[in-house]
């Protein structure tokens, strides 16, 4: 559940709901053929500010999470017995195991990874120790990735939804134009979650690519050499196991809703969603997401005291309440697909985002052939507080449903 409301808000949006607001069509092709285009910064940065000043304490969330390690070493271990206990297993069994549990551990032992790649088990003076802490975590998922993953995931944080005004990437989360243009109706969405693994592997380098590091190739001789220990011990029924279930459960899977759930704009001007549902126990708590892109230095373990710290900053926002309704609603909803994407562009020679002056941004978007010219394009402002969420709800027809509000909208 969403942090709680207090009674004055209610109160307060009872008088507002009263009244008449005038309700705006919506276009359902807006969201079927282009991204949605900002002109200000992420509200992370506004609400990270705004809660520090106010509670100066969030800081002692900081630091790191000694129990992690040790949950991080369990799933491994288990993931190792598993691979033994299988091997003579027949192949329907095998793969069954793998996406239902073994790829359910390893979808866990990757959003460690994430966890892990915030510094946050070792801390920001020992970044070898958490670089090789990553490595660890990714030995059951088949394939090398946790050093590659950090070295992109904080272009994520510090440029959400970046593109460059030379045309790069700064956000590789993001899907590309192409994704967009193709993949369209049920059949090719369904296709595209099944595949969203190897998207979310190619696409940096497609996209933005960069040298690779020394750690990178670590990461390459570890994953290797434990894959070979697997075939070994097991056979290659240990190592399907192992791959397969990364695959399945990094696809069209359950928990891999949070994908989609994160930062895919089911309302046009919200960025980010959090969703609070059972599935946080056992993935690290990613599914605070508002709270983890506010303060991502904060261990995941610790993403529920922000929230109830600075309640009146969370409560009012829209939220996801099961990882299979969101999964469902980008699937049949034509609303929802590679497109449904904020992007901000960014002049490198200056750091500042284009915005509205002199036509900055739509000069830039009209010039790039990957994306349709629009002579009514509409750009669009971040929603900050519970007033322009709740105008934003009112004003629009189609909300998908897997975005829930606090009840208090309903009034």
């Amino acid at each position: 559940m969403p942090p709680q409301v207090d009674d004055q808000k209610l109160l307060d949006l009872n008088n507002d709901s009263n009244t008449k607001h005038t309700k705006t069509t919506f276009n359902r092709s807006e969201f079927r053929d282009d991204f949605t285009w900002v002109y200000d910064d992420q509200p992370h940065t506004t609400r990270r500010k705004a809660i520090t000043k106010k509670y100066p304490c969030v800081k002692e969330l900081f630091g790191l999470d000694d129990h992690a390690k040790y949950c991080v070493a369990m799933e491994v271990a288990i993931q190792i017995i598993a691979c033994y206990l299988i091997q003579d297993a027949p192949w329907p069994i095998v793969l069954f195991l793998a996406y239902t549990f073994g790829g359910t551990i390893n979808h866990s032992l990757v959003l460690a990874i994430h966890d892990i790649g915030h510094n946050t088990h070792f801390g920001n003076a020992r970044p070898s120790a958490n670089r090789w802490m990553s490595m660890f975590a990714n030995l059951p998922v088949g394939f090398p990735s946790a050093v590659t993953f950090k070295k992109y995931h904080i272009d994520h944080h510090r440029y959400l939804g970046g593109l460059t005004t030379e045309g790069h990437f700064l956000d590789t989360d993001t899907p590309a134009p192409w994704e967009g243009k193709f993949f369209k109706g049920p059949i090719l969405k369904t296709i595209w979650l099944f595949i969203n693994p190897a998207f979310y592997a190619l696409r940096p380098a497609m996209t933005s690519p960069k040298p690779l590091t020394k750690y990178e190739i670590y990461n390459i001789i570890t994953a290797a050499s434990f894959d070979a220990f697997i075939v070994w011990m097991s056979g290659w029924k240990g190592l399907v196991y192992l791959v397969a279930g990364s695959v399945l459960a990094l696809g069209l899977h359950p928990v891999s809703g949070h994908f989609v759930a994160e930062h895919y704009n089911f309302m046009r001007n919200i960025e980010t969603y959090s969703y609070y549902g059972p599935i946080n126990k056992f993935c690290f708590n990613v599914g605070y997401h508002i709270e983890h892109h506010d303060f991502p230095f904060i261990p995941g373990s610790r993403y529920p005291m922000v929230s109830k710290l600075a309640v009146e900053h969370y409560k009012d926002l829209p939220y996801i309440d099961s990882y299979c309704s969101v999964i469902w609603t980008y699937i049949t909803d034509p609303a929802v697909g590679p497109w449904a994407r904020l992007h901000r562009v960014y002049d490198m020679k200056t750091g500042e985002i284009l915005g509205l002056e002199s036509g900055l941004l739509t000069k830039w978007i009209d010039g790039v052939k990957s994306y349709k010219k629009d002579e009514n394009r509409k750009l669009y402002n971040i929603a900050n507080n519970y007033k322009e969420v709740q105008e934003f709800h009112r004003k629009n027809d189609h909300i998908p449903a897997c975005i829930k509000f606090p009840k208090y909208y309903e009034l």
